[in-house]
């Protein structure tokens, strides 16, 4: 069954819940940012929801696509039902009920599994159809802002950032994990072994962006978090704000 926290509303079967400025300098030029980009899916999702394996495996599937950021953001409230997830933090938590606080176009609330593209649009994380409808929808977008990224060897990425937002925004660096398959031991999903895609492993706000363009460096060791292997940027307005624009550093 579908994992509420508080339930709200109940609509087609499904309970909802309630719930500056840049730096001046770069290293590195980076390369004139592109008019669009690749759209940001998040994932909520947790080891002690049994709903959740199958949007773990559509979330590694929409993972091999071209021109998508997948993140899986695992959350702590079920943690009380008897399994500690390994890999969740009470920062996706934060961010969950953010989201839900500002209010999400589709399934607005704090459940699991639960996908949110772009920051804006919300669906139960197993419906692939719904959410490859909002990914489309996001894609059709007009981009006001853009992200560019140029490798520096062995010294790490120069970074570019474009165009005129409506609010202030900010730029955070994603530090995630490929893939972390998790053999549960207790709880819903007691003997199950999950694979989770691009689990989050750290983040770090990196500037405030009041629009205009600027540009960075991301140094080599920024790039060296404990446990990650793949790094995002991604550009958001705070609080649980949409987000403007998201590019992997490949």
């Amino acid at each position: 069954m579908l994992r509420l926290l508080l339930v709200l509303t109940l609509t087609a079967g499904v309970a909802m819940a309630t719930i500056g400025q840049p730096p001046a300098t770069a290293a590195q030029s980076a390369t004139p940012p592109v008019p669009s980009g690749p759209v940001l899916v998040e994932l909520f999702t947790s080891q002690g929801c049994s709903s959740c394996p199958p949007a773990d495996r559509l979330a590694e599937r929409l993972a091999r696509e071209e021109g998508l950021v997948i993140v899986s953001r695992p959350v702590d409230y079920w943690d009380r039902l008897g399994w500690k997830d390994t890999l969740a933090s009470p920062d996706n938590t934060a961010l969950q009920r953010a989201y839900a606080r500002r209010g999400l176009n589709g399934y607005n609330g704090v459940y699991t599994p639960q996908m949110v593209v772009a920051g804006a649009f919300g669906e139960v994380g197993s419906n692939e159809r719904a959410l490859r409808s909002q990914i489309r929808a996001a894609k059709s977008l007009a981009s006001r802002v853009a992200i560019s990224v140029k490798p520096v060897v062995g010294r790490g990425f120069a970074v570019g950032v474009a165009g005129q937002p409506v609010r202030t925004a900010e730029l955070w660096l994603l530090s995630v994990s490929r893939e972390e398959d998790i053999a549960i031991g207790r709880g819903e999903n007691r003997g199950r072994t999950v694979r989770y895609t691009n689990a989050l492993i750290d983040e770090e706000r990196l500037a405030t962006w009041t629009g205009g363009t600027f540009s960075l460096a991301i140094e080599a060791d920024q790039l060296k978090v404990s446990g990650a292997d793949r790094y995002a940027l991604v550009l958001r307005e705070p609080s649980g704000g949409p987000v403007l624009a998201a590019q992997w550093l490949d």
